[in-house]
């Protein structure tokens, strides 16, 4: 018997998957696999996709973190299964795969950066080892060691005199040090016996890593490895002698790297660094040209053609050009927990995939949304190539362990403004624009049919304007109508205050001398003026020295003697003692006095 209950959950069902099927639809990817036990813990640096047997079959190459007490290790998985598994001696930084021979077949190699040291390998089987050169120890801390191996110091000494060191030497500590100072008094005896007789040897890590083009931009063509040290350092390796071709010094410690060029040509490099700082460098510089300063610390750098996207611990996308200059600031939804790049060749497309912290990846162009995945977990890691045959494959790794493997649909076609990033809707709403009227519709037939007599019309009156302007210019430098001096032996500057109601006012004259340092001495001040309408005590007086830079007032009383309202011009003239050309002079507009016409 079907009860109602029953029917209603059946219709529920019915509709769960309509909607399930409804969102397959209308997404842009094919679900490939998922495993939430795929039990593989790794961030974006440490994935890479590469045909590491030339057979056209491409695997992944996972450096596995081995959370707890596991140990680190190197998987290789073809499809969802792990084709080869081998343990790492410490945690991987970084891995990367390059060409490193011209020899045919042209099969690339996997570099693996753990600890102070680059794993080759090349057909999956170990090649090569190549270790960071040590670093000169600190010497006191050296010294202390041979007085211990001398037994002039016991363990308890030893320990207080390398903490001083520690807390400040600019040299840090060795690894010996540091392990012999997390000891117990119990066991600090035996540690000094079993080590006092070794050297001191103090070794830098490895923090990140990629590859650098040597001659050539071919997708096969032979690269270079660019590593990031601890001790703020970026070297580039040979890719055939593993030899350092240079090394490059950075105000703080490389976390990202991103690259473009060729080693041999022209290179750019973008480092952020724990600092909080991206540095640019190029190739012939040994320290960095330009210096991005970020309010928060990075958690992502991305190169999309020649704009550096950064993510930042502030929730926020922030694009920069290789000269620091900033274009814009995107703010999400959620902290980044991961970034990485997705170029689709097949459409010439390059965008920045964002992991955030509440399950959804963001895929931006620029400032626009492109599309947003919805992920049962948080994604911890980002890759997106060729996997197996297909070429646009997307790779996420979750939080818990787990394994998303998502195909790009070969329709589908990223539109910009599909999220909620980017112009208002109000800005695509059309415009009521007016009927077209008789007279509009008129005067475009006159333009049309008379453009070009108009066109000349216009520059026959602006040629006339330019040169009105210029015999204005001329006749007021000759006359010294201007309120500033036009030559460069007397540089000054006048301006004139008129203050009152009348019938006296208030001039007061503003003379500066505009010259760095030179003084002016010799300088005479004359009014000219109707004097049937205004009466000044003095019309001509000497000007004291003026020092350069200082602006002196210069006042007298003008009084007015029309009771009929009327006002005119008194014209102020700076003249030098034995010349008769003025050196400036400034027109007053001398207001109507008020006190007369209320009379």
């Amino acid at each position: 018997m079907v009860t109602p209950a029953k029917m209603a959950a059946a219709a529920s069902l019915d509709s769960d998957s309509c909607v399930a099927q409804s969102n397959e639809a209308n997404s842009k990817w094919l679900d490939a696999h998922y495993d939430p036990v795929a039990d593989i813990h790794t961030f974006s640096a440490c994935l890479a996709l590469a045909d590491l047997h030339g057979d056209g079959e491409y695997k992944l190459v996972v450096g596995d973190l081995g959370p707890g007490e596991r140990q680190p290790r190197l998987k290789v998985l073809k499809g969802p299964t792990v084709l080869t598994e081998s343990p790492l001696p410490a945690l991987p930084a970084a891995a990367a795969t390059f060409i490193m021979e011209q020899h045919e077949p042209r099969t690339p190699a996997l570099a693996l950066a753990s600890g102070p040291c680059v794993y080759v390998y090349k057909n999956l089987r170990p090649y090569f080892k190549f270790s960071l050169p040590q670093l000169p120890p600190n010497p006191v801390e050296q010294d202390l060691w041979n007085q211990a191996k001398e037994d002039q110091i016991d363990p308890l000494t030893l320990k207080e005199m390398l903490e001083g060191i520690r807390e400040k030497a600019e040299v840090p500590l060795s690894v010996q040090s540091l392990r012999f100072l997390q000891l117990d008094l119990s066991e600090m005896e035996a540690f000094v016996n079993q080590h006092k007789s070794k050297s001191i040897k103090r070794q830098t890590v490895i923090t990140t890593m990629t590859t650098l083009k040597k001659n050539l931009a071919d997708d096969d063509a032979v690269s270079c490895l660019v590593l990031g040290t601890e001790n703020k350092e970026i070297l580039v390796l040979d890719p055939e002698a593993f030899t350092i071709l240079t090394k490059m010094s950075l105000p703080g410690v490389p976390v990202f790297l991103e690259v473009s060029g060729q080693f041999d040509v022209e290179f750019r490099l973008a480092a952020a660094c724990r600092n909080g700082s991206v540095y640019i460098l190029r190739r012939d510089s040994k320290r960095p040209k330009y210096c991005i300063e970020l309010s928060a610390q990075p958690v992502g750098l991305v190169r999309v053609h020649k704009i550096l996207v950064v993510g930042s611990t502030q929730q926020s996308l922030q694009g920069f050009t290789y000269k620091g200059k900033k274009l814009w600031t995107v703010q999400l939804p959620a902290a980044i927990l991961t970034m990485n790049l997705l170029e689709q060749h097949s459409r010439g497309l390059q965008a920045v995939m964002a992991g955030l912290a509440n399950g959804e990846v963001h895929i931006y162009r620029d400032k626009a949304l492109l599309n947003v995945i919805h992920t049962p977990d948080m994604v911890t890691s980002l890759c997106f190539g060729r996997y197996g045959r297909e070429d646009d494959t997307l790779i996420m790794t979750t939080k818990g362990g787990g394994l998303i493997i998502k195909i790009l649909k070969r329709t589908a076609v990223f539109v910009e403004g599909t999220g909620e990033v980017g112009p208002p809707p109000a800005q695509a709403t059309k415009l009521d624009v007016p009927r077209k009227t008789r007279l509009y519709v008129d005067q475009t037939l006159r333009e049309r049919e008379a453009g070009t007599a108009m066109h000349r019309a216009f520059q026959t009156d602006l040629y006339l304007l330019r040169l009105r302007a210029a015999r204005a210019y001329v006749q007021a430098l000759e006359s010294s109508l201007s309120p500033m001096s036009a030559t460069d032996r007397e540089p000054l500057k006048l301006h004139a205050v008129v203050q009152g109601l009348g019938p006296t006012f208030k001039l007061t004259l503003h003379l500066q001398n505009t010259s760095t340092a030179r003084p002016m001495l010799g300088l005479l001040v004359c009014f000219l003026y109707n004097e049937a309408l205004y009466a000044l005590p003095r019309a001509f007086f000497k000007v004291p020295l003026l020092v350069p830079g200082l602006s002196y007032p210069l006042e007298t009383f003008v009084e007015s003697l029309s009771s009929k309202g009327i006002s005119d011009m008194i014209k102020v003239l700076v003249l030098r003692e034995g010349h008769s050309a003025p050196l400036l002079s400034v027109h007053i507009s001398m207001p109507v006095s008020e006190g007369l016409v209320a009379a």
